[in-house]
C-alpha cells in the first residue's frame, strides 16, 4: 500500500430528531465495554446530535383511512397485516418444528403418530397466528411507526423514524407466490431488526418504505454531490429506478462458496458415512439418515449463501442511497444511506486468495455484524455490499458506501519488530493508519481483514495495555462505534496509541460537528 489519498469530505448525515408524541430518546446507544485490562476510555464525541425542531409535524398516511385527533391533530387508523400472514408464518414455524423433532423423533413415534402429531401442532400454530393477526398491526404518526401487537399482553413499540439505519424489503418463498412482502426496519441500538412487518401486498411494503425513508431525513442529499436536494427531489414510489452499477456473477457465488472448508472436507464425511454402511452391519438406517442430516447441514450454510447472494446487484437511488438486492428463492432488497454505515470491512479468505478474490461487508447500527467463518450463517450475510469481487471492483463500489477511500493506496503503518514477541505470525500483518476521512486496521493471518471507520461514526476510543505488552512499552488502541465490533490496532507504541487515541478524538469531534445541519 503506498501514499494516502486526500478524496473529499464525506456526505454528512442530515437527519435530527424532532419532538414527536412518545417518542423515544434518539441518542446513540454507547458500545459494550471491553473486559480487557487497565483500559483508559477517550470519549469522541459524548453530547447527541442537537435536534432541529419542526414547527408542523405531519402525519403520514400509510392507508386511506385518516381520522381526527386530539387537537385537531390527525391520526392515521390502525392497518392490519395481509389476511393470509397467519398461514405464511403457520408454515414457517411448523418447518421450524419438524426440523427440532428430526428423525429421532419420527423413530420413537411412528409414521402414523408423527403425522398426526405434526397436524395436531399445524391446527394450534395456525389458531394462535389467527389471534395474533388480529391484535397486530401499525400506525404512522408525525415521525413515529407505532406497531401493535400482543395475544395475552398487549403491547405497543414506537419506533422514532429518527432512528432508522435502513429499511430491508425481504419476499419468502410462500410470500412471493401469494405477491407479499416482510418489512424489516434496522433501528439504531437494537441487536435484531426492530419489530418486522410481515406480511404485506408488495405494492404496499415497497410504498410504505419509500414514506418512511423520507421521514427519516428533513433535507435529502442529491446523489454524487453532497448538496441539498430541492423540495421536488424526494424519494417517490412510482419514480422509475436508476439501473444496476455493478452485477455480481452467479458462477463466481457459486466457485467462491465451493472454496469453503466445509465444502471440501465435506466429500471426506461423505465416505465414512458410505464406508459405515458397508462394512458395518449393525449401523441402522436411523443412524446413517442422522448422519447425513449433519452432513446437510454442515454444508446447508454454504448453500444457503448460494441461494442468498444469487442474482446480486448493486445500485444506487436518486437521493443518494445504496439499493441491494439479491436472492433466488428468498429476495431481498435494501436500502441503506452512506451516513448510516458504521464501519466497512475487506476480507480475504485464504482459499481466495489464489484467485484473487475478497468480500465487503457494511455495519449498520441496528444490525448484528459479528460473523463467523466460512461454515457458519450470521446475520451479517445479510449485509454484504460486495459477496465476491476483485479489488479492482471494490475500489470502485467501496467509495460509494464510503466517500473518498482507496483501499489500494491506504496510509498504513506496521508495529514494531518487537510486537513479534506477542504476535509471532501476525506481526507482519497488523497494520492501521489515518487518512482525511477514515481510521484503517489490518489484521489476520489465514483470514486477513481491513476496518475502515469514518470519524464521524466514531463513538469513543478506548487505549487497553496488557501485562505482558506493559513489559514491551505497547499497547492496543479500540475504535468503538455503535452496533458493530470495535477497529482495533494491536500492538502499537505507548507513546504512538495515546497520540493516536488524540487524534482519533479530536477528528471524530471535527466530523461530528461537520455533519450536523446548520
Amino acid at each position: 500500500m503506498t501514499s494516502p489519498a486526500h478524496p473529499p469530505e464525506p456526505t454528512a448525515d442530515p437527519t435530527g430528531p424532532a419532538p414527536t408524541p412518545r417518542a423515544a430518546d434518539p441518542s446513540p446507544t454507547p458500545a459494550t465495554a471491553d473486559p480487557s485490562p487497565t483500559p483508559t476510555t477517550r470519549a469522541a464525541d459524548p453530547s447527541p446530535t442537537p435536534a432541529t425542531p419542526d414547527p408542523s409535524p405531519t402525519p403520514v398516511a400509510v392507508d386511506r383511512a385518516v381520522a381526527p385527533g386530539n387537537g385537531g391533530a390527525q391520526v392515521i387508523a390502525r392497518q392490519r397485516l395481509h389476511p393470509l400472514s397467519p398461514v405464511l408464518k403457520s408454515v414457517r414455524t411448523l418447518i421450524i418444528i419438524i426440523v427440532a423433532v428430526s428423525w429421532r423423533g419420527l423413530q420413537n413415534l411412528g409414521p402414523r403418530n408423527y403425522a398426526l402429531a405434526v397436524l395436531g401442532l399445524l391446527v394450534l400454530v395456525l389458531l394462535y397466528s389467527a389471534i395474533a393477526w388480529r391484535f397486530t398491526g401499525y400506525e404512522v404518526v408525525g415521525r413515529e411507526l407505532r406497531i401493535h401487537e400482543g395475544v395475552l399482553f398487549r403491547r405497543t413499540r414506537a419506533v422514532p423514524l429518527e432512528r432508522l439505519q435502513s429499511i430491508e424489503v425481504v419476499q419468502p418463498v410462500l410470500a412471493r407466490l401469494a405477491g407479499l412482502a416482510e418489512l424489516r426496519l434496522d433501528v439504531a441500538g437494537a441487536a435484531k431488526s426492530e419489530a418486522p412487518l410481515a406480511f404485506l401486498p408488495l405494492a404496499e411494503a415497497t410504498a410504505l418504505r419509500t414514506r418512511l425513508l423520507s421521514l427519516t431525513a428533513r433535507t435529502p442529499v442529491r446523489a454524487g454531490t453532497g448538496a441539498p436536494a430541492a423540495p421536488g427531489d424526494e424519494p417517490a414510489a412510482d419514480r422509475p429506478e436508476e439501473p444496476d452499477l455493478h452485477r455480481v456473477d452467479d458462477n463466481d457465488v457459486v466457485v467462491s462458496q465451493f472454496l469453503t472448508p466445509p465444502v471440501m472436507f465435506t466429500p471426506l464425511a461423505v465416505l465414512y458415512i458410505v464406508g459405515q454402511l458397508v462394512w458395518n452391519s449393525e449401523f441402522g438406517i436411523f443412524a446413517i439418515a442422522s448422519m447425513f442430516t449433519a452432513v446437510a447441514g454442515t454444508i446447508g450454510a454454504p448453500v444457503m449463501r448460494v441461494l442468498n447472494f444469487w442474482h446480486f446487484r448493486v445500485g444506487r437511488t436518486d437521493d443518494g442511497r445504496l439499493r441491494i438486492r439479491h436472492g433466488l428463492l428468498e429476495t431481498r432488497s435494501q436500502l441503506v444511506a452512506p451516513p448510516r454505515i458504521q464501519s466497512l470491512t475487506v476480507t480475504w479468505p485464504l482459499l481466495w486468495r489464489g484467485k484473487g478474490w475478497l468480500r465487503v461487508t457494511l455495519a449498520v447500527a441496528g444490525q448484528s455484524s459479528a460473523g463467523g467463518g466460512d461454515g457458519q450463517q450470521s446475520r451479517a450475510e445479510t449485509d454484504r455490499l460486495l459477496p465476491v469481487a476483485t479489488l479492482d471492483t471494490a475500489r470502485a463500489m467501496i467509495p460509494l458506501a464510503v466517500p473518498g477511500i482507496d483501499i489500494g493506496a491506504l496510509p498504513l503503518s506496521p508495529v514494531p519488530p518487537r510486537a513479534a514477541w506477542l504476535a509471532p505470525l501476525r506481526h507482519r500483518v497488523l497494520a492501521a493508519g489515518f487518512t482525511d476521512t477514515v481510521f484503517a486496521t489490518v489484521d489476520g493471518l489465514a483470514t486477513r481483514q481491513l476496518t475502515v471507520v469514518p470519524y464521524a461514526r466514531i463513538q469513543s476510543v478506548r487505549v487497553v495495555q496488557g501485562p505482558w505488552q506493559r513489559r514491551l512499552d505497547l499497547a492496543t488502541v479500540y475504535v468503538d462505534v455503535a452496533g458493530a465490533t470495535p477497529a482495533a490496532a494491536p500492538h502499537r507504541p505507548l507513546a504512538e496509541a495515546f497520540a493516536w487515541a488524540d487524534e482519533l478524538t479530536v477528528r471524530a469531534r471535527a466530523a461530528r460537528a461537520a455533519a450536523r445541519p446548520a
